[in-house]
C-alpha cells in the first residue's frame, strides 16, 4: 500500500504539471516540499530564481540581502515596483514570494553575508543559490559550502554573458564533485572585471540566467535530470550562442577555513596608498567659500548624463592616460556614484604619478543626495 502524501489536496491542486511529468511526479514535489534553499542575494539574479523557486514549492527559502530597492534596480530585478524604492530587498522579496506561494516558508536575514554568519547560515539549508555580483562573496559562498558540506548552485551575469554551473555536488558514490575554486583557484587583478553597475548588464540577461539557476536547484534537490557538477554552462545573449566547458577537480585545492576575502581578492587598502578623504559637507563648505579646488567624476558619461556635481569628467578607464590634466598645484576632489571607483583612481595616480594631493569624496553622489542635496538622482 502507498503512503499517503504530505501534499494538501490544495498543493497537489497546484503542482499538477510537476506531478504530470513521469520522472517527476508526487515524489518529486515531496521533495521540494522538504527541501531548504539559501538563497544569496535578491537582486537580478535573485529575483528570478526566488520566484521560480517559490512557485515550484520549494518548502523552506531562507533569502541573505542588507541592500535597499534603489530605482536602478527595476531594469532587470522583477521582484521589485517603483512602490518599494527604498525599502529592504529581502522584506519586499519576502512578501511578494508569500502572495505568489502561501504553502511554504520564507526566512529573512538582513545581513551582509560574511565570514562570521556564513557558516551558520549555510548549514541551516539543503542547498546554497550564490546570485551575488562580487569575487569576494563568491568565494566565501564557495569555502562556506565546502566546510559545510552543502551543495553551490553557482550563476554570474556580465553585460551580455552569462555563466552557471554546480559546485560541490554529492555524487551517488558519495564523493563531491568540483567546487568554485577547482575552476578559478585565483580571483582576477582588481578591478579587471567590473561589477554590473559599472560594466552594465542587458536587462533581460539575469530572467535567463537566474531562471537557469532555479532549475538546477530544482534538479539537485529532486534528484531529477542531470545538474551542471563538473561543468560550466556559458550563454552569451549578444549572439544567442551557448558552450559548456568541463570543470575538472583539482586534487590541491584545500580549504580548511574562512579567510580575509576582501584581501585575497586584492580589495583591501593597501598600507603604503592610503587615500585622504573629504565628506559631502566638507565639500559642500568648500564650494560655498569659493575656494580654488579642481572637482573630477571619474564615472561614465552615461552616468554624468544622469546626475552629476559639476565636475570635469574623466573616467577610470582612461584616468592614467589623462593625468596631465589634473592639477598638482591645488586640492583635487575625485569622486564616484559611491566612492569605490575614485577611490580606485586615486591610488593609480598616486602609485605611478606620485600625486599627494587627491582626496576622495567618500560616499560619492549617493551620500550627496543623501545628505545635501535630496533632488540629485542616484539612478
Amino acid at each position: 500500500m502507498s503512503q499517503p502524501t504530505i501534499l494538501s489536496p490544495a498543493e497537489l491542486a497546484r503542482y499538477a504539471r510537476h506531478i504530470a511529468i513521469p520522472e517527476f511526479g508526487v515524489e518529486g514535489q515531496e521533495k521540494l516540499k522538504r527541501g531548504s534553499v539559501l538563497v544569496i542575494g535578491s537582486g537580478g539574479l535573485g529575483s528570478p530564481l526566488l520566484l521560480y523557486l517559490a512557485a515550484a514549492g520549494v518548502g523552506r527559502i531562507g533569502i541573505v540581502d542588507f541592500d535597499l530597492v534603489d530605482e536602478s534596480n527595476l531594469q532587470r530585478q522583477v521582484l521589485f515596483s517603483v512602490d518599494d524604492v527604498g525599502r529592504p530587498k529581502a522584506l519586499v522579496a519576502k512578501e511578494r514570494l508569500q502572495k505568489l506561494n502561501p504553502h511554504i516558508e520564507i526566512e529573512v536575514y538582513l545581513e551582509r553575508f560574511s565570514t562570521e554568519n556564513a557558516r551558520a547560515l549555510v548549514r541551516r539549508y539543503d542547498v546554497v543559490a550564490d546570485g551575488t555580483d562580487n569575487f569576494p562573496t563568491r568565494y566565501l559562498v564557495n569555502d562556506a559550502c565546502v566546510l559545510e558540506d552543502r551543495v553551490n548552485v553557482y550563476a554570474s551575469i556580465f553585460r551580455f554573458e552569462g555563466q552557471v554551473s554546480v559546485f560541490n555536488y554529492r555524487y551517488a558514490d558519495g564523493t563531491r564533485g568540483p567546487n568554485y575554486r577547482d575552476m578559478f583557484p585565483e580571483p582576477p587583478p582588481p578591478g579587471l572585471v567590473p561589477n554590473c553597475a559599472e560594466g552594465g548588464v542587458l536587462g533581460v540577461l539575469p530572467g535567463i540566467i537566474g531562471s537557469m539557476q532555479a532549475s538546477e536547484v530544482i534538479k539537485v534537490l529532486t534528484g531529477v535530470g542531470e545538474p551542471l557538477a563538473g561543468r560550466l554552462f556559458l550563454f552569451d545573449a549578444a549572439t544567442f550562442s551557448t558552450r559548456i566547458l568541463k570543470v575538472p577537480k583539482n586534487p590541491d585545492t584545500r580549504i580548511t577555513g574562512l579567510i580575509n576575502y576582501d584581501q585575497f581578492c586584492g580589495l583591501s587598502p593597501k598600507e603604503e596608498t592610503p587615500v585622504r578623504s573629504i565628506t559631502v559637507q566638507e565639500l559642500a563648505r568648500l564650494r560655498e567659500s569659493g575656494a580654488d579646488f579642481q572637482l573630477i567624476d571619474v564615472r561614465e558619461p552615461y552616468e554624468y548624463g544622469i546626475a552629476n556635481l559639476g565636475g570635469e569628467l574623466i573616467p577610470l578607464g582612461s584616468i592614467e592616460e589623462a593625468a596631465d590634466r589634473i592639477a598638482r598645484d591645488r586640492m583635487v576632489v575625485l569622486y564616484c556614484r559611491s566612492g569605490q571607483r575614485s577611490a580606485d583612481a586615486i591610488r593609480r595616480l598616486q602609485q605611478r604619478f606620485g600625486f599627494d594631493n587627491l582626496y576622495n569624496l567618500e560616499g560619492g553622489i549617493l551620500a550627496w543626495a543623501r545628505e545635501i542635496d535630496a533632488s540629485v538622482p542616484t539612478y
